[in-house]
């Protein structure tokens, strides 16, 4: 049946912080869900174009923000958001296991990393 081939289960990407589900991704918007585990960090970076919202879904998240050159820590807990507009500088640190729901624009490569534990920071942009 055709109408059976509109539905998918989307695409699960491996990172060295647990993983992200690519649940939707469209020339316009792009919808994921961020497993990240307890202790674990995504890169401190800033998008160029990029514009974002996160939802925490699970767990206990902090957040390190800067906006107007003012550097911070955020900490969300469950059903709390946070719209990460393009040049704010930002990383998620899990506290405990957190799934995070995450929509954008759709430019996926559009990531300046600035500090990585996993040794991926540049100044250039990259995946």
């Amino acid at each position: 049946m055709i109408v059976k081939q509109l539905l998918h289960s989307g695409k699960v990407v491996d990172k060295p912080w647990g993983h992200e589900l690519i649940w939707a991704h469209t020339e316009r918007y792009v919808g994921k869900v961020l497993h990240i585990k307890k202790g674990e960090s995504l890169s401190y970076q800033y998008h160029v174009v990029k514009d974002e919202t996160i939802r925490l879904l699970t767990g206990l998240l902090e957040m390190d923000i800067e906006t107007d050159g003012e550097r911070g820590k955020l900490r969300l807990t469950p059903g709390e958001c946070l719209h990460i507009t393009p040049g704010m500088k930002h990383r998620m640190i899990a506290v405990e296991d957190c799934d995070v729901l995450e929509v954008s624009t759709p430019e996926l490569d559009d990531v300046v990393r600035l500090e990585d534990r996993y040794g991926r920071a540049d100044t250039q942009g990259s995946k």
